[in-house]
């Protein structure tokens, strides 16, 4: 990193202060239950853990949110919670990160979705995921319920400088809203991260589509094939209409798409010896976010994004990056 691109996204993290975001989208807890190994079970083939603790964390929209008020933005979550002990827990650890609840409905039938990984390990060992047990919302919204989300979305945006949405396929948050929700913003900056349909949102300012979403997507197999990558990309771009396409690619780093513009492929920030990629598409699309409506270029918020995403990966669990630690690691980087 040369000293002039580190003084610019130096100078770009201390602007994220206080940029207000909108996060729509799906809320999921995320829940770890840590144990020790005791012994293999005389019933089947099968671990005994010994319980230590239980923590739930923000997931999905939820986490988005975090990682914009961990890089000092002002964040407002609209979604759904369900009135459970989970939901209350969901939003209780939410308002501690500083995340604005206001926006969050808790209908009265609706289960909050939760995502239960199981971790263990010896005393002096790291824990590593067993199993992962999924549960979804108990009831989908109705249409009171959807009527309430959209119209707490246009209300949340109105004093915004960016919405974020998140779309983990629920139904709840569709590319119909979106558009009017950008239609009424005064800066529509508009950024998208969309797991089952992507193709359906247009003219977003950008998204950030992991490779196998847009492998899922395209209906193609990407790999380490560029020319294959460079069409891809290109596709996404007329076919969303959107301003630009970030696609991450793990420990290939990320490749920004523009019109009329050479793709930028940038690389791995850090460590390729990745601990755990939960929740690091979040981080990414928070981090470009808050850029962007900080004055950031397209390619300045992919740079400060990949930073952000190197140093979350490291971490265990659904984490976040404070502004501290990503003006630490940009400090630090070599030429």
């Amino acid at each position: 990193m040369s000293p002039a691109d580190r003084s610019r996204l130096l100078a770009l993290v201390d602007a994220l202060k206080g940029r207000r975001v909108a996060v729509a989208g799906d809320l999921i807890a995320d829940e770890f239950i840590y144990g020790q190994i005791a012994r293999v079970s005389r019933e089947a083939p099968v671990l005994i853990l010994n319980y230590d603790s239980t923590e739930i964390v923000p997931g999905g929209a939820g986490n988005a949110a975090a990682n914009v008020a961990a890089l000092g933005g002002a964040v407002r979550a609209v979604g759904l919670a369900g009135r459970d002990d989970t939901g209350r827990r969901l939003l209780d650890t939410l308002k501690r990160r500083r995340v604005d609840v206001a926006g969050i409905a808790r209908p009265g039938r609706y289960r909050t979705p939760t995502k239960t990984r199981i971790l263990a390990g010896g005393i002096h060992s790291a824990k590593q995921q067993v199993v992962r047990i999924d549960r979804a919302a108990s009831a989908a919204a109705d249409d009171g319920a959807r009527d309430a989300f959209a119209k707490r979305v246009l209300a949340a945006v109105r004093g915004c400088d960016a919405l974020l949405v998140s779309d983990y396929g629920s139904g709840l948050v569709t590319p119909a809203l979106a558009a009017e929700a950008q239609r009424m913003m005064r800066m529509p900056i508009v950024l998208v991260d969309s797991r089952y349909q992507l193709l359906r949102y247009h003219r977003m300012t950008a998204c950030t589509p992991n490779e196998s979403e847009v492998e899922q997507a395209l209906g193609i197999r990407i790999g380490d094939n560029a020319r294959t990558l460079e069409r891809a990309g290109r596709d996404l771009l007329r076919r969303t209409r959107a301003a630009a396409v970030l696609i991450t690619r793990g420990s290939r780093g990320m490749a920004l798409f523009e019109p009329d513009t050479r793709t930028a492929h940038i690389p791995v920030f850090g460590s390729d010896q990745i601990a755990d990629v939960t929740g690091a598409g979040d981080t990414v699309i928070a981090t470009m976010t808050l850029a962007l409506a900080a004055g950031a270029t397209f390619i300045e918020a992919a740079r400060l994004a990949n930073v952000a995403g190197g140093l979350v990966v490291m971490k265990r669990g659904t984490a976040t990056v404070s502004a501290s630690e990503l003006r630490r690691a940009i400090a630090g980087a070599a030429e």
